[in-house]
């Protein structure tokens, strides 16, 4: 799994569709689907925006620092964000 997913899970979590998502973070639909499709490099400055839009700034922590996305979904996601 790629960061793709945890992106996705930490948008949909939030209740965010990917048009809201690109629109707070100033980027369009197809910007916003490519990153959750990983066809597209996750940026820093992307990352720690898109955890601060979804409230999961600990999801997007632990997916910098190389958690791996299977554990961030099912360790950390379920009592963030949303």
């Amino acid at each position: 799994m790629k960061y793709g997913a945890i992106l996705e899970a930490c948008r949909e979590k939030a209740g965010l569709t990917q048009e809201k998502m690109a629109e707070l973070l100033h980027r369009t639909q197809s910007c916003i689907s490519r990153l959750e499709s990983n066809k597209k490099t996750l940026d820093l400055q992307t990352a720690v925006k898109w955890g601060e839009v979804t409230n999961a700034r600990e999801a997007i922590v632990a997916l910098l620092y190389g958690m791996d996305g299977v554990s961030i979904i099912t360790n950390i996601l379920p009592f963030i964000g949303g």
